[in-house]
């Protein structure tokens, strides 16, 4: 999955920074609620009025600090499972207003992509309930094609560039090949879940 090849690469170039925050004493969990509000906010903000390489700029900046948080907690010491869980939940939050937002630019645009973008909003809850809802059974679910940085990286792309320019078509051929992968990767944690209960 990306977001395991991702992170050792992203905490290294974060490292200063997490060095910086235990300096001046910030918890991650005021690490996790900042990257949250910046990303909704920007993302309520700049998305609807389809202002997309500022708020792509924006949003990528404060996803960063979901690196950040995780790896300040371990150099405190301070991994709890309350922090894990306030970290996921932010995520559900941010993404929702990600794609929320997206969908409230289509709105007045195109109904059909409207309901495009909402189902890669509804279908990306999915995916990561389905991997909790797992672990809450005693099961593992770490499998699918469309990981949460995979999701991001994708749609922010997409908008990042409609933003320089480039026809919307872009953004529209991203959500599409989101909603077709998501849809894919419920299916694939189903059926690991699946699998792993009949053992």
């Amino acid at each position: 999955m990306i977001g395991s090849q991702l992170r050792p690469h992203v905490g290294r170039i974060a490292d200063p920074l997490v060095s910086k925050l235990l300096a001046w004493g910030v918890t991650p969990n005021t690490v996790t609620l900042t990257g949250t509000v910046g990303v909704v906010a920007a993302a309520l903000v700049f998305f609807p009025q389809g202002m997309f390489l500022v708020g792509t700029l924006v949003i990528t900046f404060f996803v960063l600090t979901d690196t950040i948080d995780g790896a300040l907690a371990r150099k405190m010491g301070v991994s709890n499972p309350f922090g894990g869980w306030l970290d996921s939940t932010c995520d559900r939050i941010a993404d929702g207003a990600i794609f929320g937002a997206l969908a409230l630019w289509y709105d007045d645009r195109s109904q059909l992509m409207t309901a495009v973008t909402l189902f890669v909003l509804v279908s990306s809850q999915v995916i990561s309930y389905e991997k909790a809802r797992a672990e809450g059974v005693g099961l593992t679910c770490n499998v699918g094609i469309m990981d949460r940085p995979a999701r991001l990286i994708l749609a922010l792309v997409a908008a990042g560039l409609t933003g320089l320019g480039i026809p919307d078509e872009l953004l529209a051929g991203a959500l599409w090949v989101l909603a077709v992968l998501s849809f894919v990767t419920v299916v694939q944690r189903a059926l690991e879940v699946r699998k792993q209960a009949a053992l």
